[in-house]
């Protein structure tokens, strides 16, 4: 989604569903690390944190930064993160067979991850 106004350009993009299987609080401590960071440093953090939600989350922002530079002629040198959201989404269930003919339910929550990115140098 792109939002054109006046004054701040910005490239809002948000992965549902398919490419976040991960539960929010995994996703959260990743989006926490980066929110309000410029894009090389974003970029840095991401390749080198240990976790599985980080991969996502460096894709998601490659693909904003891609979609900010030619949709909208942006460089990527000069934006930001300026907003980054984890929200909750559907539960995927299943069952598990078990001992003596019972189940056990198995579930698979899913999140939307939101990131934003901004010009700097429209916000000065």
């Amino acid at each position: 989604m792109i939002k054109n106004s006046s004054s701040v350009r910005e490239i809002k993009i948000l992965a549902q569903h398919t490419n976040s299987s991960m539960s929010v609080f995994k996703a959260q401590r990743v989006v926490d690390q980066i929110r309000g960071r410029s894009y090389e440093e974003t970029l840095m953090i991401l390749e080198l944190m240990p976790y599985r939600a980080s991969y996502t989350i460096l894709k998601l922002v490659y693909s904003a930064a891609a979609n900010a530079s030619h949709n909208m002629g942006l460089n990527e040198a000069d934006s930001f993160i300026s907003e980054a959201k984890v929200n909750r989404s559907t539960i995927g269930k299943k069952l598990r067979p078990r001992a003596r003919g019972r189940s056990y339910a198995i579930k698979r929550p899913t999140c939307h991850i939101t990131i934003v990115l901004k010009e700097k140098s429209k916000l000065n």
